[in-house]
């Protein structure tokens, strides 16, 4: 770092991405992306858009607020679209916890201690359980502003919608953020809860199940006045957050339900076959309702798979947090991949006899 680098940041760890490699060809099962193309409406709108680059986007993002509001039944005064759902999450943890404190699991998404740290926020993490859940009960007495994912990240454990509400109705006065980055492979969205509860912030993103991950589209749901405290943030940082293009390629992506509910039913179908041949092999791993599963055998190091996969061409997640190290998150790609993959992992078990 350079000498002029703030001393409060010295401590500062950066969130660690997946790899994103040029060095060969890989099948990319490390970074939870769709393994499907956009909505070809969305691809249709890109080229006009393309046109108008010499113009600014629409700071208010209206016709993107109206879509996401309509498909889900809000205001769109209830919306903020932001760039990817890192963003909302952002905006959210400085709204609502900047000179107060955070608490969420202890494995779960790696941004969230990171934000905290950049933004100077205490926080705690509680455990989960030993099959990887959230236990609500273990919230009902901390007034930290609580942030969780569901389902969740690394683990893709869920919770049912009556948990969410009893975790959001234990304390009122406290905001309770949930990010919803794969609830559209199995789950209940929370954000019907957000008509009766003005403690609830629910965020999503376009780039697991909508298949926009390079458009960098988030958004989250709120009460009006919950929305209105982040786009005092927005505008207090960067007003002109989502680029055109992306804009209107998540309008049509979102519009596009035929295609959504084809692509999400593909990742749900191959989930399921790749669980029960990972089962064969003898791997355990949490139940998921994610578009990934976190998989660990007692016949090699999570470490070791990951790279004797990486050496053959496939890449997973090897994550460094303590619970979970002896483990490999795989996305789930097309059936194709997936069979490559269980193919590989059993030629690497039985080199190991």
């Amino acid at each position: 770092m350079s000498r002029f680098f703030s001393e409060k940041l010295f401590s500062l760890e950066p969130y660690t991405p997946g790899e994103q490699p040029r060095d060969m060809v890989y099948i990319k099962l490390n970074t939870n992306e769709s393994p499907y193309s956009p909505s070809p409406k969305a691809l249709a709108v890109i080229e006009g858009e393309a046109s108008k680059l010499n113009l600014y986007s629409d700071p208010t993002a209206r016709f993107l607020h109206e879509a996401i509001a309509d498909h889900y039944g809000v205001t769109a005064d209830r919306v903020i679209a932001t760039n990817g759902s890192d963003e909302a999450l952002a905006f959210a943890f400085d709204a609502f916890a900047s000179g107060k404190s955070l608490a969420f699991p202890d494995v779960t998404y790696g941004f969230y201690p990171v934000f905290a740290n950049l933004f100077g926020i205490p926080y705690t993490t509680v455990p989960l359980d030993d099959t990887f859940t959230i236990r609500v009960e273990d919230y009902a007495n901390i007034d930290s502003t609580v942030v969780i994912a569901n389902p969740n990240a690394q683990t893709g454990t869920y919770l049912p919608l009556s948990k969410i509400e009893e975790l959001v109705a234990q304390n009122r006065d406290r905001v309770v953020i949930v990010d919803e980055a794969y609830i559209d492979f199995g789950g209940e969205t929370a954000i019907p809860l957000t008509d009766r509860y003005d403690n609830l912030l629910v965020v999503q993103t376009f780039s697991k199940s909508r298949n926009l991950a390079g458009a960098r589209i988030g958004f989250a749901v709120g009460c009006a006045d919950l929305i209105a405290d982040l786009n005092r943030v927005k505008y207090s940082f960067n007003p002109y957050n989502v680029n055109r293009i992306s804009m209107a390629a998540a309008v049509e992506a979102m519009k596009d339900e035929a295609y959504f509910a084809e692509c999400t039913k593909k990742v749900v179908e191959t989930r399921g076959y790749t669980a029960a041949a990972l089962a064969k092999l003898g791997f355990t791993y949490p139940a998921s309702m994610a578009n990934f599963i976190l998989a660990h055998t007692d016949k090699i190091d999570g470490k070791e798979l990951y790279q004797k996969l990486k050496s053959k061409g496939v890449l997973v997640r090897h994550l460094s947090d303590a619970r979970i190290a002896d483990s490999i998150r795989i996305t789930i790609g097309t059936r194709e991949q997936m069979e490559t993959l269980i193919r590989k992992i059993q030629e690497i078990l039985e080199d190991l006899t």
